[in-house]
């Protein structure tokens, strides 16, 4: 269910250089000797805040008929976060290296089955359905122990057991801001990476949700009227840029505006195929920028009842350059976007 992180899987991604002291070399790892639950008060008593967890899959993407390659970005991410400077602008011990979400037999699984056949298409869903109960054991253990996950890597389908996990620990309904040219409003067709909220929304984990840079053509009318009946909010992409109607600010705001009413633990939900060019799942070249994108993640962070980062569907191998493009434009972009939070919660407001 949960592969931890070594010491000496920690030294394959970390380039030492005399003098200076890389964010891997500072990190918190986890004590492989002791239950999870152990080892997350430990952290927390510790000083610990924020878990990071990847999720290397991609059978939700593909379940929803989309392309491979999320499995990927959790790699993309280390080799670009842990070589980051230690200084005074992050606390590294604060930071828990927990490990990631074991995939393997589920990808293996998912591997020979064809999205055409719709037999082997309910089977690609039904596994992803697993996948669901790997992530919400680990991350409501998460919660449970006062701690921050940031979860990178897969597909937008793990939104569900985040959501779920976040009310299942707080008693509440979650509320969620999700930057994304998609609702993931899909049918409750069986679960994959376009219906995460909607079955969130179904199952009486989700309460507010609001989307931010909504593409106008890329959802469909039956989608858009389900996100009406679920008194879901969203402020489209061509408003913002094209028919300059708001601000990004201005749509930024009232996005939080929306997530922070009544009581609800807030989630932070980004599509990285929101962003300009970046190696995804459904690739873009009319998104918004990463400074966008990182103020999406900082302002949202500074609310105090926001609880988890959620950095869903890099797809490296998609870069039109290759694999070791996409590599290195995903990890950076992800490892920014990780900070932004981080930077976010040191700057936390003392109200909403």
């Amino acid at each position: 269910m949960l592969k931890l992180f070594s010491r000496q899987q920690l030294n394959q991604f970390v380039s030492v250089r005399e003098g200076e002291q890389r964010l891997g070399q500072a990190i918190t790892l986890p004590d492989i000797a002791l239950p999870l639950s152990q080892q997350l008060a430990g952290s927390k008593a510790a000083g610990c805040q924020f878990v990071l967890l990847g999720v290397p899959e991609d059978i939700g993407p593909r379940a929803n008929l989309g392309t491979a390659g999320a499995d990927q970005g959790w790699n993309a991410f280390l080799a670009k976060f842990l070589n980051l400077q230690s200084n005074p602008f992050i606390a590294a011990r604060q930071l828990l290296l927990l490990g990631e979400i074991d995939c393997s037999d589920l990808q293996q699984q998912a591997s020979s089955l064809d999205t055409a056949a719709p037999e082997q298409l309910r089977h690609l869903r039904e596994l992803v359905s697993i996948l669901d109960h790997r992530v919400y054991q680990v991350v409501e253990a998460i919660f449970t122990a006062g701690l921050m996950p940031l979860i990178i890597g897969g597909g937008h389908n793990n939104s569900y057991p985040l959501l779920k996990a976040l009310a299942s620990s707080s008693g509440l309904p979650a509320n969620s801001a999700n930057l994304d040219p998609h609702s993931d409003f899909r049918p409750r067709e069986g679960r994959h990476s376009g219906n995460g909220f909607n079955y969130a929304k179904y199952d009486g984990h989700l309460q507010h949700y609001f989307v931010l840079g909504l593409h106008e053509l890329k959802n469909s009318a039956e989608t858009l009227a389900q996100l009406q009946h679920a008194a879901a909010d969203y402020c489209s992409y061509q408003r913002i840029f094209v028919r300059q109607e708001v601000s990004f600010q201005q749509a930024l705001e009232q996005c939080i505006d929306y997530v922070a009413q009544g009581q609800g633990d807030i989630g932070i939900e980004l599509d990285t195929d929101s962003i300009s060019m970046m190696p995804v799942s459904a690739f873009t070249n009319c998104g918004i920028s990463l400074q966008a994108a990182e103020q999406f993640v900082y302002q949202l962070a500074k609310l105090p009842r926001s609880r988890y980062l959620h950095l869903a569907e890099a797809a490296p191998m998609q870069h039109p350059a290759g694999l070791a493009a996409g590599m290195n434009e995903a990890g950076q972009i992800l490892a920014a976007l990780v900070y932004a939070f981080v930077q976010g919660k040191q700057h936390q407001a003392t109200a909403i």
